[in-house]
């Protein structure tokens, strides 16, 4: 009886790993959806500037608040991770996308008020967050076959 006890554990943590790994893997493909939102976000409020002379926080308002949403989904992609145990490289990569996407972003972002060059690394900064999202995208998908 206990040797039954002993084989449903194992069987019940795979499961509950195996479900982590899935969530994990469509929470990465859901930020990747929204980033290419952030793109078209941010090109609607620069020609919303210049075409409809637009305030700058009155175009960018939805840029900004999808932004702020990529770092909190950014910051279950870090504790899904964790829970898929998807291993070093992708816990240490996801803690990354989360500094980037929920800390970085803003700064930069808030510097560009004073010097545009910021504002060209906030744009440098989401293509690395994007890229850092699709390496472990394909990551996890790989360990999921």
């Amino acid at each position: 009886m206990a040797s039954n006890v002993q084989a449903d554990r194992p069987s019940e943590v795979s499961t509950g790993r195996r479900a982590a790994l899935v969530a994990y893997r469509w929470l990465l493909l859901g930020f990747l959806l929204l980033g290419a939102v952030q793109i078209f976000l941010a090109g609607l409020g620069a020609f919303r500037i210049d075409n409809l002379n637009v305030s700058g926080d009155t175009a960018f308002a939805p840029h900004r608040a999808v932004g702020f949403a990529m770092g909190g989904v950014a910051l279950f992609i870090v504790l899904l991770a964790l829970l898929a145990r998807a291993g070093t490289r992708a816990v240490v990569l996801s803690a990354v996308l989360f500094l980037l996407a929920f800390l970085a972003q803003s700064v930069l972002a808030s510097l560009a008020d004073h010097s545009v060059v910021f504002g060209g690394l906030h744009a440098l900064d989401g293509l690395a967050i994007l890229a850092i999202a699709a390496f472990l995208y394909l990551s996890a998908r790989r360990l999921h076959s």
